[in-house]
């Protein structure tokens, strides 16, 4: 290949913590943060978890000179929180609300009012095209007890797609957030392996930051230890991801983490460390490289799309426990239904009584009655709406479930289309837990 050009690009990722009223020092942090973004003129910059519009266009006002084009992407009661800033021009926007999102009467984590999404601009950057992501999953505030593990795997699942889905005619991708997942998570190995995107905390050739590239740390004051569990030091749950394409090269220069304090400040900018990732794009004009070329080439698709078979397979199982689990939620639901429904017409029947027999005197007195009657209505009424909620959860599980058993089957009718690749099959190991019988499309 020959290089024709090549272009810096420095990329910023913060998830700011910026609930009004809620979060500490709100106000004085994106002071700090935006006399930061000032200072460092990234070209890029991408926000999560800015839930007030008000902080956004002060933000806006604020960066109006070094990132002159900006976003805010609105989903859901509160917002995604999701917000691009940019030296380049933003030639189009879309955002992308994700179908499943925690539960709304799980109000003390507020994952579903904030209606998390993924926030997709195309830029210009020189002659090149680039499709520029950001986005918030859901948390997991448990590990050992994720009850929202499928719904973040199908989050995970929505997001490949998206970006495989909006991208194909782009030149350069980047991905920015906070995943809330682990680098070995099920959901992380599901979105890079499926889209080909890399971390640029692996792929970087130099590294500034906290150890092991940690996003969520000990030493941070706003971070209680109990929330990190068994990881004493930290987490890393915050991403940079990129690909190039067939006529872009993209490399990682240099990436760097803020480290919980802030010279001459009292706090940090946010609970969560801030990453910038140097960037380098370089366009080339493509060369046949021979047959030896094209040998490697199709060993390491066939790799990849074996690994795919596992993880996707994996994906299933996983969605298949939260299918179960809401169908077990519906249920009990409508029975606790019935039965206030039942409670209902009972004390409908009872306060006829004297309407039938003339002259009757109410047996009950009224105050009690009447206050039997509302929490049946109550019940009736919370009930109802929890049944609505947990159908069109099992809707999205079951779509997202058939949808990852057709991928399952063409990837697998794809590696026969591979040769080289099938002395290598019967060695693959299915995900622990699983039996190889698992891998059956038609299961």
């Amino acid at each position: 290949m020959t290089n024709t050009d090549s272009i810096g690009v420095r990329v910023f990722s913060l998830n700011c913590w910026g609930i009004r009223y809620l979060s500490k020092h709100c106000p004085q942090r994106y002071t700090m943060i935006g006399d930061l973004l000032c200072k460092e003129e990234h070209d890029i910059v991408l926000l999560q978890e800015v839930w007030s519009e008000k902080d956004y266009l002060s933000l806006k006002k604020k960066l109006a000179s070094c990132h002159p084009h900006s976003h805010y992407f609105k989903s859901g009661v509160i917002g995604s929180g999701l917000a691009i800033f940019s030296k380049y021009r933003i030639q189009d926007t879309f955002v992308y609300r994700y179908s499943l999102n925690g539960y709304p009467y799980m109000a003390h984590h507020g994952d579903w009012f904030g209606g998390k999404a993924v926030g997709m601009a195309v830029l210009n950057i020189g002659s090149l095209t680039a499709n520029v992501y950001v986005t918030h999953l859901h948390a997991e505030y448990c590990r050992d007890k994720d009850s929202y593990l499928p719904h973040r795997v199908v989050q995970a699942w929505e997001l490949q797609q998206f970006v495989r889905y909006t991208s194909s005619g782009a030149d350069v991708v980047i991905l920015g957030g906070d995943l809330n997942m682990h680098p070995q998570d099920l959901g992380n190995r599901l979105l890079r392996t499926y889209t080909g995107l890399k971390d640029s905390y692996l792929e970087t050739a130099k590294f500034d930051g906290c150890e092991n590239g940690l996003t969520l740390i000990a030493d941070n004051p706003f971070i209680s230890k109990k929330e990190l569990g068994p990881f004493e030091k930290g987490i890393r749950i915050d991403y940079v991801l990129f690909k190039g394409s067939s006529k872009t090269d993209i490399t990682c220069d240099y990436m760097c983490t803020t480290k919980g304090s802030v010279p001459d400040h009292p706090f940090p900018y946010s609970d969560h460390e801030a990453l910038t990732a140097e960037l380098r794009l370089k366009t080339h004009t493509p060369t046949d490289d021979g047959s030896d070329s094209q040998s490697k080439s199709q060993d390491s698709a066939a790799e990849r799309v074996a690994e795919l078979v596992d993880i996707v397979t994996e994906a299933r199982t996983e969605v298949k426990v939260g299918l179960h689990c809401a169908e077990r939620m519906r249920y009990t639901a409508a029975r606790t239904g019935v039965m206030g429904l039942a409670l209902l017409i009972l004390e409908l029947a009872i306060a006829a009584v004297p309407w039938l027999a003339l002259g009757a005197e109410q047996p009950f007195p009224r105050t009690s009655f009447y206050l039997l009657a509302a929490l049946c209505f109550a019940i009736l009424l919370s009930t109802s709406l929890l049944y609505i909620f947990y159908t069109m959860e099992l809707k999205s599980l079951q779509g997202a479930e058939d949808q990852m058993r057709l991928a399952v089957g063409s990837l697998q009718e794809k590696l026969r289309g591979y040769p080289l690749a099938q002395p290598h099959n019967p060695q693959r190991r299915p995900p622990e837990g699983q039996e190889p019988s698992a891998f059956d499309p038609e299961e």
